[in-house]
């Protein structure tokens, strides 16, 4: 855990550092302002997202025949090289480059959760679920500063440090990250099962699992109401500088990290799986309507309390999924779930993204740029309902 969680950690470090001046970027490389830089993001996370669909199969599948060590170097390596495509971008073309490149290895976290659920017994796998949003947690605190800071040197700046930071975690995962998959738990590659439809079929057979996707595919759509928008809407709405958007996703990092980290090992056990998940997709969509009701800066703060503790829904729902699951099959399951997420993202960014340009354009009937959080708030109670059909069928709590 504790090379699979530095591996992570500084993974995320690398994301978090470009995140404040990605609309910058944008905006220098075209031209055009904020709602038309949101609308850019979109199809750049688009052009990520679908490349990722397209992929995590086959890298899952390549982990569950060779290992996870070689496909999580693979996918660090790429990274890398997506970072110093964007740092040089010229123009908004070599950016979609770059995110192509890194939907293409972007296989990190897939493989990571895989690498957890072999050395995890099944009644710890949920709480070492947990320990992927605690490094997202603790590296949104340390990139976003860092990246907030890096900015005053230029919008390229950023890039180069996560790029270097990238290449430095292949090089320590090369030397220090060890093999966790076992040759007793291997399976010959398929591509007929190496592919979005041909995972999702094998899914097919638990049940439990393909009736937890509907509620996994609406929660991750509905996340991107945050995590597409996040900075396009408080620079609209609050109008804060990349320094201040930087300091607030820091913030959202410690709530994470506290929760994922630490709070789920003590709530995980007191609620149940079933009861996190309910727990944590109620708080989330109560957020998100806050969110978008917020009319200053410093309850975008407050409201991030109960939007952290939500996240104890995640990594239930992994926990459930990866324990009805063989060993020699879960770098397939996480192949598919990534996939599934990957899909999200094809989707989450284009229409929240959208939403925000359009109730924030002056053509629109009235503006209101909180209206992605309300479409999200909707989407998450209808995961609830799903979740809880699902759920109750089951006889595992």
């Amino acid at each position: 855990m504790l090379f699979i969680f530095i591996t992570l950690l500084i993974d995320v470090i690398g994301i978090g550092i470009i995140i404040p001046v990605v609309p910058a970027l944008i905006e220098k490389l075209t031209g055009e302002g904020i709602s038309v830089a949101a609308t850019y993001g979109g199809w750049l996370t688009f052009a990520y997202a679908v490349f990722q669909f397209l992929f995590s199969p086959i890298l899952g599948a390549l982990s569950d025949r060779f290992g996870r060590r070689p496909v999580l170097l693979f996918s660090l390596f790429g990274l890398g090289l997506d970072y110093i495509f964007q740092a040089f971008a010229p123009t908004i073309f070599w950016l979609f480059i770059g995110r192509i490149i890194a939907g293409i290895t972007g296989a990190s976290f897939t493989t990571a959760t895989a690498y957890i659920a072999d050395i995890s017994t099944p009644e710890k796998r949920a709480q070492n679920f947990g320990m992927v949003g605690a490094a997202f947690g603790l590296g949104f605190i340390i990139g976003p500063l860092i990246g907030g800071f890096a900015s005053t040197g230029g919008t390229h700046v950023p890039f180069l440090v996560a790029a270097g930071l990238s290449l430095i975690n292949f090089i320590y995962g090369y030397f220090a990250l060890p093999e966790s998959l076992s040759m007793k738990n291997r399976r010959r590659f398929d591509w007929k099962r190496a592919n979005p439809v041909g995972s999702l079929k094998q899914l097919k057979k638990y049940p439990l699992v393909m009736g937890l996707v509907g509620s996994f595919v609406l929660l991750f759509i509905a996340s991107h109401a945050v995590q597409s928008n996040w900075v396009y809407y408080t620079v609209y709405k609050f109008q804060w500088t990349e320094k201040a958007v930087g300091l607030s996703l820091a913030f959202v990092g410690i709530m994470i990290a506290i929760v994922q980290g630490g709070l789920i090992r003590f709530i995980m056990p007191k609620l149940g799986q079933h009861g996190a998940i309910y727990v944590g997709l109620l708080l989330n969509m109560i957020s998100l309507i806050l969110f978008g009701l917020a009319n200053q800066g410093w309850m975008m703060y407050a409201i991030l309390l109960p939007y952290a503790l939500a996240g104890i829904a995640g990594p239930a729902m992994q926990g459930i999924m990866s324990s009805e699951v063989p060993a020699n099959e879960q770098g397939e399951l996480q192949g598919g779930l990534t996939s599934v997420m990957s899909l999200t993202s094809i989707i989450g960014p284009l229409l929240m993204n959208n939403l925000f340009a359009y109730f924030t354009m002056a053509s629109a009937p009235f503006l209101f740029p909180g209206a992605p959080f309300m479409a999200g708030a909707l989407m998450v109670l209808v995961a609830v309902f799903l979740a809880y059909n699902t759920l109750s069928k089951s006889t595992t709590k």
